[in-house]
């Protein structure tokens, strides 16, 4: 079972885009928080960034990816996965 995850976005953000474009093409289920639209979600955001105000910010089953990273979005997923199912 895939681990929750959770895209923070901006609308004009291109490695948004690229985020939620990969995930799709793997048919992998994500929330999109689009901090434009709910600004109230913004601290959320900064909390699991450490504070770094810039998007995408990827949170897997509560691993925290800055950015646009497949090696690291794979291998939180399949250890996501893993451990759901042991």
């Amino acid at each position: 079972m895939t681990p929750p995850i959770i895209i923070y976005s901006t609308p004009s953000c291109g490695y948004c885009k690229l985020v939620k474009e990969y995930l799709t093409s793997k048919n992998i289920p994500f929330t999109e928080v689009d901090v434009v639209k709910e600004p109230s979600r913004q601290a959320e955001m900064l909390q699991k960034s450490g504070g770094v105000a810039a998007v995408p910010v990827i949170d897997v089953g509560g691993k925290i990816i800055m950015g646009f990273d497949r090696r690291k979005i794979d291998e939180y997923i399949a250890a996501g996965s893993t451990v759901a199912s042991a």
